[in-house]
Order: structure tokens, then sequence, then C-alpha cells
């Protein structure tokens, strides 16, 4: 098997405010978009965000069609207190606030207009305790 891109698409109420929100705060751009339909992409983020608008016909099985509820959409970054900060300053909603955990895991989360969740991780040095 050969991949050639990666996509995530999640059903959402509003396919303009998700879109809107991840342009704005996560510096994703449209590739493509149509009436419940748009497709964004990022230089570094190695996937692409597709949003569909929940209870669209054309989705396939429609046993699916049901908003992103209990998903996390996780992006690793290099600098997570300057993007926390930026974020905060910026009004978007934040869920869980940056914490650490011992394993080297230092996250964030934080919710679109539709309430995807979102979560920023860069990974840190694991606490001695961890380690030992």
């Amino acid at each position: 098997m050969q991949f050639t891109s990666t996509a995530i698409s999640l059903n959402v109420p509003d396919v303009d405010a998700s879109s809107e929100w991840a342009q704005k705060h996560l510096g994703f751009s449209v590739a493509m978009a149509a009436d419940g339909f748009s497709s964004l992409q990022h230089p570094d983020a190695g996937i692409n965000l597709i949003y569909l608008r929940t209870g669209l016909s054309t989705f396939k099985p429609a046993s699916a069609a049901v908003n992103a509820a209990g998903l996390l959409v996780v992006f690793t970054v290099v600098a997570i207190d300057d993007d926390y900060a930026r974020l905060q300053q910026e009004g978007v909603t934040i869920v869980t606030p940056i914490e650490t955990e011992p394993w080297g895991e230092r996250y964030f989360q934080m919710t679109d207009p539709n309430g995807v969740v979102y979560q920023l991780v860069q990974w840190v040095e694991p606490t001695e305790e961890y380690t030992s």
C-alpha cells in the first residue's frame, strides 16, 4: 500500500465556523470548498482537515454522519508555551489548561465553535521520577 496524502474528515453543523477558526488560529488555508464542505491544508501539518456539514445526503455511510464528538485532533508543535499564550490572547476557548505529564507530554486542549476538541502537544523531558 502506498499512501499519497492524509486527511481527517469531521462532521460539524457549521462548516464555515470550523474552517474559519482553523484558518485564523491554526494557520490552515482552504484547498477546496463547496456548500457543506471545506478541505484545509497546512504546509507543516502533513494532514488535511476536512469539514463536512452534518446530515449531508452524500455522506457514506449515513450511520457515521454524526457530529465530531469524542474526537481529539492533535498536532505536535515546537513552541507550545508561545502557542498557548497567543491562542489565549486571541480568545480561543481553552478547555484544558497547559500541563505536563510525567512521561514528557506537555499539552493543552481547545475547542472550535462547533465543539471540536484540538490538542497541541510538545514533547519534553520526562520527569526524573518517571524515568527512574
